[in-house]
């Protein structure tokens, strides 16, 4: 085999071995990084429902924080990847994996752009603003709701105040992190008079960004330029 052969076929070799690294990637984690493009940025996609401490059934689409979590602090680290996009599309889920992958996305120095498509309900809330920047479709929904719990709990003060304080820590969070007020939000989640068979409020793309949860409409495309644009005008992570 000639020198140039040799050196195809290594190629080829690294170019299926990489095509293999980025499957495996994209199965376990959901997440996708494209070499070929103006800047490198890492993709990371929230689907489904947000997996906890407890193993949901084989046939829910899930998206598990054991692996998102690791997966955020390799980014941060990595030099090549200049951005971070997060497509989320959720239910919501366990609160306290939620609100550790969102405050994990906020105390990032990598630039980081949402994108909220089909939906971004419960504690997708506090995901979808964690962004530097965030953007939702016109044709997605965002349901705001009070915390809640399946199975059998304890009818003693306790629970309320329990619950009352995992309340305080995600509206603490949202209003932080979005520019909607914390009087607002608390009335949203207290709705009686839209949800038949719970309180909360259902937001469209355009609601959302009005009432300052969400920063503007947008698409796949707004969200890519945004997310350059933060990449091209900020100061360089590592020097």
């Amino acid at each position: 085999m000639t020198e140039n052969e040799k050196r195809t076929h290594s190629d080829a070799n690294s170019d299926v071995a990489e095509q293999l690294d980025q499957a495996q990637l994209i199965e376990e984690t959901g997440a996708v990084r494209t070499q070929n493009a103006k800047h490198l940025i890492h993709c990371l996609n929230i689907i489904g429902q947000i997996e906890g401490h407890t193993i949901l059934p084989d046939d829910a689409k899930t998206t598990k924080y054991e692996h998102v979590l690791p997966a955020l602090v390799a980014i941060e680290q990595d030099r090549h990847v200049e951005g971070l996009l997060v497509l989320l599309n959720t239910m919501g889920g366990d609160v306290e994996a939620g609100l550790a992958i969102a405050e994990m996305i906020s105390g990032m120095k990598t630039p980081t752009v949402s994108l909220v498509v089909g939906g971004g309900h419960s504690i997708g809330i506090p995901l979808a603003v964690s962004t530097d920047v965030s953007i939702i479709v016109p044709s997605a929904s965002m349901t705001v709701h009070p915390v809640r719990t399946n199975g059998l709990v304890l009818g003693v003060p306790q629970t309320t105040i329990y619950f009352e304080k995992i309340q305080e820590r995600i509206t603490s969070f949202v209003t932080k992190n979005s520019r909607i007020s914390e009087e607002s939000l608390c009335s949203m989640m207290m709705n009686t008079q839209e949800l038949s068979t719970d309180m909360g409020t259902v937001l469209s793309g355009k609601e959302a960004v009005s009432c300052g949860l969400i920063d503007r409409l947008g698409s796949l495309h707004e969200a890519i330029d945004a997310l350059y644009h933060l990449i091209e005008v900020g100061e360089k992570r590592y020097q």
